[in-house]
C-alpha cells in the first residue's frame, strides 16, 4: 500500500488573538498553500487590529521543549521564524535547532510595530544578529526593521539598496527587504540573493488598511513554498504574488475597527500528498 508525507511547515513565532498576524496568520498561510502547519509559541501578546496591549512572556525552557516535541515527531520541511523579543529566546531557539538536521529557514525579523513601537532592545538585535542570521536562508525586514539593522535612514529604494548590502554584511546569505511603507503607487521590494544579485518586484499598493499580518505571511509563503521544494528565489516570487492576492481579495472587508487582516483563503489548496519512497 502507498504511504504519503504532507509538506510540513514550522513556525516559530508569536500569538495573535485577533487571527490576522502571529502563528494564526502562518497557520492559515502554511494550509491555503496545501502545507500542514506545526506551530512553537514564542510570546504572548495580547492584541486586536487596533494593536498591541501587552506581552506576556513565554519561558525559554517551554520554547525549546516545544521545538524539540515537534522536530523528533513531525520534522519540517522548513521554518519560519517570527517575533523573537528576548536574547535568550534567541539562544534558546539557535541552540535547539542546532541539534537536529539543517533545513531551510526564513526568519521574519519583528522589530518595529505597524503603530512604529519598537519591540525588541538592541542587546536582541546583537544576539539575533549573531545567531540567527547565519542558520537563517532568507531575512525579511521590512524599511523600519532595515533601518534599525543597517543604522541608517531607509526612506527611498536607494537607501534600500544601500541599507540591504549593509544587512547582507551582517551574515545572511540573501536578504528580501520589503518595500510596503512606501508611500508611493508603485510598491518594490528588492531581493539580495546568495550570488550577489539584486531583483526588484513591483507591485501596485492597494488602497485599503487590510494589511495586518501581512510581513508575518509573506515569510510564512516562502517557507510554504520551499517545503514544497522550490527554489528560493522561486519562493520569494510566488510568494510576494499570494500577499498581494490576499491584500486584494479582502481589502473591501470590515474585520474588527482597525487595520483588518488580509484574505488568507482567497484559493485554497488542498493538503499536498507526497509519495514516500
Amino acid at each position: 500500500m502507498k504511504q504519503y508525507t504532507y509538506p510540513s511547515v514550522l513556525t516559530i513565532a508569536g500569538f495573535d488573538g485577533s487571527g490576522g498576524a502571529g502563528i494564526q496568520a502562518d497557520i492559515k498561510t502554511f494550509s491555503a498553500l496545501g502545507c500542514f502547519a506545526t506551530s512553537v509559541l514564542t510570546a504572548l501578546p495580547v492584541q486586536n487590529t487596533q494593536g498591541v496591549r501587552k506581552i506576556y512572556p513565554i519561558p525559554e525552557e517551554a520554547v525549546g521543549d516545544q521545538i524539540e516535541a515537534i522536530m523528533n515527531d513531525i520534522f519540517p520541511d522548513a521554518i519560519k521564524i517570527g517575533m523573537v523579543h528576548t536574547p535568550q529566546l534567541v539562544e534558546t531557539i539557535a541552540h535547539t535547532l542546532g541539534k537536529y538536521k539543517k533545513v531551510p529557514i526564513v526568519f521574519d525579523p519583528v522589530m518595529v510595530a505597524t503603530s512604529g513601537h519598537r519591540l525588541i532592545e538592541e542587546e536582541t538585535v546583537s544576539a539575533i544578529i549573531r545567531l540567527l542570521f547565519p542558520i537563517s536562508d532568507i531575512i525579511t525586514p521590512n524599511m523600519d526593521e532595515a533601518a534599525i539593522l543597517a543604522k541608517m535612514e531607509v526612506k527611498t529604494p536607494d537607501d534600500m539598496k544601500t541599507a540591504g548590502e549593509r544587512i547582507l554584511q551582517l551574515g545572511c546569505p540573501s536578504v528580501l527587504l520589503k518595500g510596503g511603507h512606501q508611500e508611493s503607487d508603485v510598491i518594490t521590494s528588492l531581493f539580495f540573493d546568495a550570488d550577489g544579485e539584486i531583483h526588484s518586484f513591483n507591485s501596485e499598493k492597494l488602497p485599503t488598511s487590510n494589511t495586518h499580518g501581512s510581513g508575518c505571511t509573506l515569510s510564512s509563503a516562502i517557507a510554504a513554498y520551499l517545503a514544497q521544494g522550490k527554489s528560493l528565489y522561486d519562493s520569494v516570487s510566488m510568494g510576494q504574488t499570494y500577499v498581494y492576492e490576499a491584500i486584494k481579495n479582502g481589502k473591501d472587508v470590515i474585520t474588527g475597527k482597525g487595520n483588518g487582516p488580509l484574505n488568507h483563503f482567497f484559493n485554497p489548496q488542498q493538503l499536498i500528498k507526497n509519495e514516500m519512497v
